[in-house]
């Protein structure tokens, strides 16, 4: 494949990319994200995502050439950019010299019985939703419901998420009310996590049926709504000050306790 070197920051394809980067209407529009970094676009090539576009600097494809020529034999067309144009487009303080648009995937999986699924309801950081979908990943959670809140192609999600949020499946819905519906007839567990000490204790309840669970946002827990739609309210129990948790450390606990 031809090298094509762009130098101006104000090229279309640039411009085009960068407003990818930093919008989620653009991005949900066009069905298109941005990946930064050597690992995360190698990550996402390698789990089955169709790269559109390479862009990266000479440096980095000396640095780590291999990986470079898998994302260029592997996408649509690519382009050499110099430093300054590479960083137009990076979310990053020192970015590694490569970004890659990618083509979303299919946000969408069915439920079966006996399984475990986290759903998030309206998790607004990019951060927690990062770090709540690694650990699902590396705990063997069966799937991801996102319900409002973060876009999961952020670019800090992403990076937060070391790729999981590419690999783990995910289902993106317009209701959890509809997704409890659904969780309740296969006869899941429905469960809404919260900071309420007359709540059930986590730790004393029978998750081995298979479960829906819902991790609240990060101000407001999970809406009175949807927690009265659940089986039933878990806490996980506290005996110092704090009134609650973060949103990423309950996940994380509710999580190890679903597959212990």
């Amino acid at each position: 494949m031809m090298n094509i070197v762009i130098t101006a920051k104000n090229n279309p394809k640039i411009k085009d990319t960068k407003a990818l980067l930093t919008s989620s209407k653009e991005r949900k529009s066009s069905g298109l994200f941005v990946l930064e970094g050597v690992r995360l676009c190698c990550d996402a090539q390698k789990s089955g995502c169709k790269i559109k576009t390479v862009f990266y600097t000479e440096n980095c494809a000396e640095k780590y050439s291999d990986d470079i020529a898998l994302l260029k034999n592997n996408c649509e067309s690519c382009f050499v950019v110099s430093n300054d144009v590479l960083k137009s487009i990076s979310d990053t303080v020192t970015p590694q010299g490569v970004v890659c648009v990618a083509e979303m995937r299919s946000n969408d999986f069915e439920y079966s019985q006996g399984k475990k699924y986290i759903a998030l309801d309206t998790v607004q950081n990019p951060d927690n939703l990062g770090a709540i979908s690694r650990t699902a990943e590396a705990f063997g959670i069966d799937g991801m419901v996102i319900f409002g809140g973060c876009d999961i192609y952020n670019p800090k999600a992403l990076r937060a998420s070391m790729g999981a949020l590419i690999r783990l499946p995910i289902k993106i819905c317009e209701s959890l009310e509809t997704e409890i519906n659904k969780c309740k007839r296969l006869g899941l567990g429905t469960y809404a996590t919260v900071p309420d000490r007359s709540a059930k204790d986590i730790t004393k309840t029978d998750f081995s049926k298979g479960a829906f669970c819902i991790i609240g946002n990060e101000g407001n827990g999970v809406s009175k709504e949807n927690a009265d739609l659940c089986d039933e309210r878990i806490t996980i129990k506290m005996s110092g000050r704090a009134e609650s948790l973060n949103a990423a450390a309950a996940a994380s606990i509710t999580m190890w306790e679903l597959v212990k």
